[in-house]
């Protein structure tokens, strides 16, 4: 067959297929070249008699999806994509094919179908824009649709304040998400993570009296739930501000043993050994942090003062300049955030 010319080989397979229509190689390979020089009317029989005499040709089907899609033929697009797209193994059909049928989906607001076909496709492609912009559009529809659901169903209810919190949070509204959080609590103090959430906006505040308000909070939120390592770890950061680094140990300590490795608690524990010029000791929880997460900024920085404390220049270089590194691109990420009107989380390091 003229391989290196796709007309020609369209021409010899169809002469196969004329002369003999239960050819399945000769079917599939002529509705291939059809469907790639977009004659998808064409394309489509040939696809079809093939899956029809051998169902298990998956890529074929992913094909015959597609090619249906470009005709119209939603519904039967969406009934072959949906049998095949978890089981493409060419990355490029199997990305088409995820892409097409997301569409599919999206269209007819089964966005929890089209998430779920989204975390395929992030599991083959986990860096591909194309995917990770599916993704942040759906999870952005679906957001947006529970917050409506929830204002229909719940409007007074502390849910939908918590909720409302939320979204000013995302343009920053510091003042907003105390307000709204304050509410929330008021109709319902019980509700899961709801004084951890006050917390950390209050810490956020710019107001030194709310800020001072934050501990309390902290301490509510591991009153309802005696396991919140992020509240004992943020406890042990306050009793840091105070010089009070026995104290501080204590919540870290506490935080770690509730879960072992947690980034905040050993980020903390680390800074009260630098503090106490035992920076050796510090050495073990930070460097496997780094090897972790790589772009932990905070985590390079306190390392670089251990190994600059310890008399290791050359490694207090390394982790500086990765430090530094990190910082930029966060920096840059910071910008973006600022035109899409987010809240640029803060990961400065206490210098």
């Amino acid at each position: 067959m003229s391989q290196k010319n796709p007309a020609l080989a369209a021409k010899e397979f169809a002469a196969v297929v004329a002369l003999d229509p239960n050819n399945i190689d000769a079917q599939a390979n002529l509705g291939v070249l059809l469907f790639f020089q977009k004659d998808y009317a064409q394309a489509e029989p040939h696809l079809r008699k093939a899956v029809e005499q051998q169902p298990e040709l998956t890529k074929i089907r992913a094909l015959l999806g597609m090619c249906e899609r470009n005709l119209g033929e939603n519904d039967l697009a969406r009934t072959d994509l949906q049998a095949v797209v978890d089981q493409l193994k060419e990355p490029s059909v199997r990305l088409e094919a995820g892409l097409e049928l997301i569409e599919l989906y999206t269209a007819a607001q089964e966005l929890p179908k089209a998430a779920a076909v989204v975390e395929v496709l992030r599991a083959g492609a986990p860096t591909d824009p194309r995917i990770l912009y599916a993704a942040y559009r759906i999870y952005s529809d679906l957001s947006g649709e529970a917050l409506l659901d929830l204002s229909v169903a719940a409007p007074n209810s502390g849910q939908m304040h918590q909720a409302m919190a939320h979204e000013l949070n995302r343009i920053g509204n510091t003042s907003g998400v105390i307000a709204d959080l304050r509410k929330a609590i008021a109709i319902d103090p019980t509700l899961p993570g709801i004084h951890f959430e006050l917390a950390e906006a209050l810490r956020a505040s710019s107001d030194l009296k709310l800020r001072a308000e934050a501990e309390q909070e902290y301490k509510l939120a591991v009153a309802a739930n005696s396991r919140d390592e992020k509240a004992i770890s943020r406890l042990g950061d306050i009793a840091v501000e105070k010089d009070d680094f026995d104290g501080a140990t204590t919540y870290y300590k506490r935080a770690l043993a509730l879960v072992p490795g947690d980034a905040d608690a050993t980020l903390g524990l680390a800074h009260v050994y630098i503090e106490k010029d035992q920076s050796a000791a510090a050495l073990p929880l930070l460097e496997p942090l780094v090897a972790a997460d790589p772009t932990n900024v905070l985590a390079h920085y306190r390392l670089s003062t251990a190994y600059r404390k310890l008399k290791r220049p050359a490694d207090a270089k390394r982790e500086m300049d990765a430090y530094q590194k990190y910082k930029g691109i966060k920096e840059k990420l910071g910008a973006v955030y600022k035109d899409m009107r987010l809240e640029n989380p803060q990961d400065e390091p206490d210098k």
